[in-house]
């Protein structure tokens, strides 16, 4: 009887302590985080084994083929539009096709033409087209059409495969999109073995002009004559070098459904197609052109591993993995095998009701192994079931729990808050730190795991703590019902409760937010909802199966571990393959982020990515966080993020680990500009000088030091009009500039004649001299509506024309044959102003001229510069000499 008190003591004590121990909690991180990394790894870096000729065989898919072409056409370095290398790899995919014309199957008929699109105007209206016209003239393009020899049927319902032979000014384009024309040829040599026994044709189309505003598409589509003959497109793109090919657009279940059915390793995310489309990644593909001008239904491929070297030097041979291109190569081989002998083909592409948007496709795949696809209106039929169930059962539960247990919801909900608050908080609070304590405001391009100590490591810190914060509200709250209730129980078993019932509370206020995301997503039809339905049905399924009771007098218990195992494995499978790939992604893109340099604070690139990582902690830990709050180790939990947190940001002060490397680039671009102040090049003395200017966040103090010799003034002092981007920040250097250029290759904007009879018509001459490339930016403040003329010939009439931020921009790309004059007539505003920030005076037009020649003074510049910079191309980047002219609106 003596001994009772004492052994009371001992099992409260025993009670009072918890059994998630260190050792634990270094099991579930270390199985978390290596869980997460095989799962990222078989999703997309379980790439097949590259197949050599003689394993492919006649009708199969051979790497070792295929990487031969990629080889050959990048070793013709740059070839951008109107270059000689360009026509050297056209000529190379030309002979290419003729070789497998002449060994095709004796019952395939192999037409290869050589198509030269004539002048046209491209005037896309989505995305990164408004407020644009894109011009193009001279372009080739090698056309391959594959049939049936005695079924003529096939030549009216044709499938496309398209990509582009064409790379921009910077690059080889090794990944974009040599990786890709190599992949089409060996297809189409494997195609015309099998066409024999096809009901429909392929076309293999291997476009220029892409990098140029998706003007070889738009070519075809419009001009050629077998245009109306396709029934469905496939674009294959390049987004980064080499990896999984996966799909990350489509507009219709059919294809999505046959790939998934047929892709021997099928790849594709409905989250992907969701952040391109949103416009957060600023890019297009020509799959826009064959949706919005054609009306076609398609599937949209792209490679997108080692996404930092996109259209830098780098985008290089020796970064393709092998197994990349067998993975493309097979799955499109399988897919057209498929699709070419269906039957229904114009019926299933063409007749469906697929534009509804009820029956969008909702696409993912599971471990880079299989490939689940349904309808919209299935995923809002299953959201609205879960989202109605769970709101009955939260008011069930609320009703009965009464008031006390509608303040416990409230504060289990205000634990979620305060976890987003801290997390983002911390996590941005390093963003803003980072550019104070670092050399550049991206130091983690070239490592980007770095990115878990800078933002990882702060965002989970701040979920704790601010869970932790609400988790104390909820005990003090539970504390006072508990004793009302329960007056019987001795303090320790009723502080024990507390801890459980508040324990429980948190990990099912995690619910809470997932069901909002749900209600969200549903209600906007985003795709990427399944995400949000699995993360709230799984849980709440583990919830119920282990710890939910029927009898109101039970008393909660502690959360299980096995109740986070079951809760968890399937959302952490479904999405944290997906979770990493985006980060890098992401982390990749900050290379090219300010798309006008110097017009955005060097922060924001990393507050984004804060942002964004610490929404996916706040997300995907919310459930794991809940355990945290009664364990022994929290304290340890919390001192092992922060000291991660530390060490990382000393590690980047401190500079251990380098920003850029050869491999992982820095965009820095050098321009040779001519400048004159008006329309006629004669008038006015042009102004000669070398502008320097980076796309990545952060200063050139480190390029400037390289270039003391040659006189470069670094700044914000004098803003740079390029027409079709602005520079803010950059060097200007007009040292040692006369040579390379000549006064006949200014351009000049001439006035032909001004008429008022009804309204004021201005007719100018343009005259781009030498440039088959070039940007006009038109004064929309004064202009109200134009049409533009080539060769007599009225290329775009007058109508409705968008404009971004008071202009209308032009753009030109051809090739060697292009026109250099061109007639605009300009409809004036009535009573118009102008509110131009960039001039100190109106312009009615601003004329930017390409020549791809490096001058003797970008040569020693370049040669100067750090081996991590290099030149990035796109459509709307000078070439390394650009003339600037203008005309004013008093002209």
């Amino acid at each position: 009887m003596a001994g009772e008190p004492s052994v009371e003591v001992s099992n409260d004590q025993k009670a009072n302590r918890t059994n998630r121990t260190g050792s634990l909690w270094l099991s579930l991180v270390v199985l978390l985080l290596n869980g997460s990394w095989a799962i990222y790894y078989f999703q997309y870096n379980n790439l097949p084994m590259p197949l050599t000729a003689e394993q492919a065989g006649k009708r199969g898919f051979s790497e070792a083929l295929s990487f031969l072409h990629v080889k050959n056409l990048a070793g013709f370095g740059p070839h951008p539009v109107g270059s000689d290398t360009l026509d050297l790899a056209i000529q190379y995919v030309l002979s290419a096709s003729e070789v497998i014309k002449k060994s095709a199957h004796w019952e395939v008929d192999v037409q290869v033409d050589l198509f030269s699109a004539k002048t046209g105007a491209n005037r896309l209206a989505g995305g990164l087209f408004k407020g644009k016209t894109l011009v193009y003239s001279d372009l080739k393009h090698v056309v391959l059409r594959i049939l049936p020899k005695y079924i003529p049927e096939a030549e009216e319902n044709v499938i496309l495969v398209s990509s582009h032979i064409d790379s921009v000014f910077s690059t080889g384009g090794a990944g974009d999109c040599s990786s890709c024309v190599g992949v089409m040829l060996e297809l189409a040599r494997g195609i015309s073995q099998w066409a024999h026994g096809f009901r429909n044709g392929v076309i293999f189309l291997f476009n220029t002009g892409e990098e140029e505003g998706l003007n070889g598409a738009h070519s075809f589509i419009t001009q050629h004559p077998w245009r109306n003959t396709i029934r469905f497109a496939i674009d294959l793109e390049a987004m980064g070098v080499g990896g999984k090919s996966s799909i990350f657009q489509t507009s219709h279940s059919w294809g999505v459904e046959t790939y998934a059915n047929v892709a021997k390793y099928p790849s594709g995310q409905i989250v992907s197609q969701d952040l391109f489309l949103s416009g957060a990644v600023k890019s297009a593909t020509d799959f826009q052109v064959y949706k919005e001008i054609a009306g076609l239904p398609g599937l949209d491929f792209a490679f997108m591993d080692s996404s930092a070297v996109y259209h830098t030097k780098n985008d290089m041979l020796k970064l393709l993995k092998p197994g990349s291109l067998q993975h493309l190569g097979e799955n499109m081989l399988a897919f057209l095998l498929h699709a070419a002998r269906s039957p229904d083909l114009y019926k299933m592409a063409v007749g469906s009701d697929d534009g509804k948007e009820g029956n969008k496709p909702i696409y993912f795949d599971v471990l880079g192994m299989y490939m689940i696809v349904y309808p919209q209106h299935l995923a809002s039929m299953l959201s609205n079931s879960v989202m109605l169930q769970a709101l009955l059962l939260w008011t069930t539960s609320l009703v009965m729990g009464g008031y006390p247990g509608v303040i416990s919801f409230l504060l289990s909900f205000f634990c979620i808050i305060l976890m987003w608050l801290l997390s983002l908080g911390l996590s941005v609070l390093v963003a803003f730190i980072i550019p104070l304590i670092s050399s550049s405001p991206v130091p983690y391009i070239a490592n980007p795991w770095l990115v878990a100590g800078l933002f990882g490591a702060p965002a989970v810190l701040g979920a704790i703590v601010g869970q932790h914060i609400g988790f104390l509200f909820l005990q003090k709250h539970l504390r006072k019902v508990i004793s009302k209730r329960m007056e019987n129980l001795c303090i320790t078993q009723k502080e024990n409760l507390v801890k459980w019932e508040a324990e429980r509370w948190v990990f099912k206020s995690g619910l809470i937010q997932w069901l909002i995301l749900l209600f969200i997503g549903n209600f906007y039809k985003v795709g990427s909802s399944y995400l949000a339905l699995v993360w709230l049905v799984s849980p709440s399924f583990a919830y119920g199966l282990m710890e939910a009771t029927l009898s109101p007098v039970r008393p909660p218990k502690q959360l299980k571990i096995t109740t986070l195992f079951l809760g968890l494995t399937v959302p952490v499978l479904l999405s944290s393959g997906v979770v990493i790939k985006l980060v890098g992604t992401i982390t990749g893109s900050l290379v090219r982020f300010d798309r006008n340099p110097g017009s955005t604070p060097v922060w924001l690139g990393n507050v984004l990515l804060a942002a964004f990582i610490a929404s996916i902690v706040c997300l995907m830990l919310v459930y794991l966080l809940s355990y945290v709050h009664i364990s022994d180790v929290k304290g340890s939990i919390m001192l092992s993020v922060c000291a991660l947190m530390v060490l990382t940001l000393i590690a980047i002060a401190a500079g251990f680990f380098p920003t850029f490397t050869e491999d992982v680039a820095r965009t820095v671009n050098v321009v040779h500009v001519v400048e004159t102040n008006g329309g006629s090049a004669q008038s006015h003395e042009p102004s000669s000088y070398i502008s320097l200017f980076s796309l990545t966040p952060g200063s050139l103090v480190e390029e400037s030091e390289r270039l003391k010799d040659e006189g470069f003034d670094c700044g914000r002092k004098n803003t740079l009009d390029f027409v079709s981007f602005t520079v803010k920040y950059g060097c200007l250097s007009f040292k040692d500039t006369d040579a390379g250029w000549s006064k006949s290759e200014i351009p000049s904007l001439d006035v032909e004649s001004d008429s008022s009879v009804d309204s004021r018509i201005t007719r100018v001459l343009v005259d781009t001299k030498h440039s088959k490339r070039w940007s006009l930016a038109i004064n929309t403040e004064l202009i109200s509506d134009f049409s533009f003329e080539v060769d007599s010939e009225e290329l775009v009439p007058t109508g409705e024309k968008s404009s971004v931020d008071g202009r209308h921009i032009i753009q030109f790309a051809g090739g060697k044959n292009s026109p250099t004059r061109f007639h605009f007539n300009l409809i004036w505003r009535k009573n118009g102003t102008h509110q131009n920030n960039l001039e100190s005076s109106p312009l009615l037009l601003k004329l930017r001229t390409d020549v791809n020649r490096v001058t003797p003074k970008v040569a020693r510049v370049l040669e100067k510069l750090p081996r991590w910079c290099s030149l990035f191309g796109k459509s709307t980047s000078p070439y390394t000499l650009a003339f600037l002219t203008s005309l004013p609106a008093d002209f």
